[in-house]
């Protein structure tokens, strides 16, 4: 029977840790860090995790900046806000929540944010830096990955570690970071040959292709760790719906040596890791 690893246990710490960080920087006359999010229209979904978001902010001491947009706002307006808030002294991250109405490029819209105020680590700097080996900030959702992972493992090097998905939110940069931590990496994918025994010979297995409980059981390697990043919405019988991850996790935790469950485990450490690449922008910034 695999262990459990709690995330929302390990995100408390990581929290806890910031919240104390950001006191003694306060105490000794330093100003809190700020992150300011931006929303534009009214998705629901959207409007749950900026609210999230912001009270998570606060919580550790910080100032939450909250600039909520309406849905017909102009691409070059909210350009204009964004040129604002790279130039303000007191915000230290920007994050544009996605996904934005369709006349807006949002991939316009991420390489208008100072790469250094980037907390989402979506700009192309910091993608590149990444993948060069340079400090950077990553994507939050990897790096939580990470440390659940090291939660089990602190060593991870040497690891065969098969990564499952390769979007620019999760997949790319989940296999550069564990590059840095000298795994051997494969990305697999919905073109990938015989993906059951890919992941079968994987010591670390990270899913993020979205599609519900996609990663059987008898997929895992016995003693593995399973990182689930998946979050799918299924049906539950009298109009009921249930949150599963992208793996089977009855049928894996009888197999790997621990997993992550869903909901529980990657989520909470995404917001978590927000506001350490925040208080990292901070400091980087000198401020």
């Amino acid at each position: 029977m695999a262990k459990i690893i709690d995330g929302k246990a390990i995100a408390a710490n990581l929290r806890a840790d910031i919240a104390a960080s950001v006191e003694k920087i306060v105490a000794t006359g330093g100003r809190a860090p700020g992150l300011a999010v931006v929303l534009v229209g009214e998705d629901p979904a959207s409007q749950v995790y900026v609210r999230s978001k912001g009270a998570a902010t606060r919580e550790v001491g910080m100032v939450s900046l909250e600039h909520k947009l309406a849905a017909t706002t102009s691409e070059a307006d909210l350009l204009r806000l964004i040129a604002t808030l790279n130039a303000d002294p007191a915000v230290d991250g920007i994050l544009v929540q996605l996904p934005l109405p369709a006349h807006i490029d949002a991939g316009k819209v991420i390489e208008a944010i100072d790469p250094h105020k980037d907390v989402d680590g979506f700009h192309p700097v910091n993608v590149g830096r990444l993948a060069s080996g340079a400090p950077a900030l990553a994507p939050c959702t990897p790096t939580g990955s990470l440390l659940l992972a090291q939660s089990v493992q602190t060593q991870l090097s040497g690891l065969d570690a098969v990564v499952i998905g390769r979007s620019n939110i999760v997949g790319k940069p989940m296999a550069q970071l564990l590059l840095r931590e000298n795994c051997t990496v494969t990305v697999a994918h919905s073109r990938t040959r015989e993906l059951a025994a890919v992941v079968r010979r994987a010591d670390l297995v990270v899913a993020a292709v979205g599609k519900p409980e996609v990663v059987r059981g008898d997929w895992i390697k016995p003693g593995a760790i399973v990182i689930d990043v998946g979050i799918n919405r299924v049906a539950a019988g009298e109009g009921k719906t249930r949150l599963v991850g992208d793996v089977a996790f009855a049928e894996a935790k009888e197999v790997a040596g621990a997993i992550t469950p869903v909901p529980g485990g990657v989520g909470p450490m995404t917001i978590a890791c927000l506001l350490r690449n925040t208080l990292d922008a901070y400091r980087m910034r000198g401020a």
